[in-house]
């Protein structure tokens, strides 16, 4: 089975324009990611794929592996799409590349997904992370999962689910983190299929997933990592990697 990994960089972030080149102890955020997927050693080759020249020029630098999109996305799923296409490839893995903090163990569990699945039930799997914090809970920028018994995805959503009608039934909450791993077919038919009205709605791609039927096993970690979506979190990456 070969496996790679593919590192989505938009230079023009809505929250957090050039957030990938902002320096993080010395080397850019996007540099720092792209390393420490390729320290995993998980991977048969890693790739960051983008549509900015300051971010092509950054890793072809360093001597990493870059490919330049050809076309405008709306979603990293895309960029990733168009660059696997022609590729002699069995799995994806998207690492986002404002997660510098790139954790093997979590990647391992997603690699199995794909290893254990003979069947090849599985479509592509992805990271949740178990959440108390009311505020967190609630909060429309935390990307809320439910799951069924054998943890695949039912829904996601900005809302909290499932409802607290009854707050005496012991609910647990978990986080979405937006690392995935794709077989091929699947990340290029999500490429031709359109947007519907679930994803549209929330703004959520993996919503196309599920309303095409796809199917998407959650695996749970215990690390939650920073995403570098605005300027305070950047802060705290500093801090961190200090």
């Amino acid at each position: 089975m070969k496996i790679i990994s593919m590192i989505p960089a938009r230079y023009a972030a809505s929250r957090f324009p050039g957030k990938l080149m902002q320096d993080l102890g010395g080397k850019t955020v996007i540099q720092r990611t792209y390393e420490a997927t390729v320290a995993t050693k998980l991977f048969d080759d890693v790739f960051v794929v983008t549509d900015s020249d300051i971010i092509y020029k950054q890793i072809e630098r360093i001597g990493g592996n870059v490919i330049m999109s050809k076309k405008e996305h709306e979603c990293g799923s895309d960029r990733i799409a168009e660059a696997v296409e022609n590729m002699d490839i069995d799995v994806v893995v998207n690492v986002q590349g404002d997660e510098p903090f790139t954790d093997k163990e979590s990647l391992i569990k997603l690699i199995d997904v794909f290893k254990v699945d003979a069947n090849q039930e599985v479509d592509l799997a992805s990271l949740m992370v178990h959440i108390t914090n009311t505020e967190e809970i609630n909060n429309p920028n935390t990307v809320k999962v439910v799951i069924d018994q054998s943890d695949f995805a039912l829904y996601f959503s900005r809302s909290p689910i499932p409802f607290p009608r009854d707050k005496s039934v012991a609910v647990k909450y978990y986080k979405h983190k937006g690392v995935y791993a794709f077989r091929k077919q699947a990340i290029l038919d999500f490429y031709k299929l359109p947007m519907q009205v679930l994803e549209a709605s929330e703004k959520l791609e993996q919503l196309r997933y599920l309303e095409y039927g796809k199917r998407i096993k959650m695996v749970e970690t215990d690390v939650e990592g920073i995403e570098i979506d605005t300027p305070e979190d950047l802060e705290r990456a500093i801090k961190l990697w200090k």
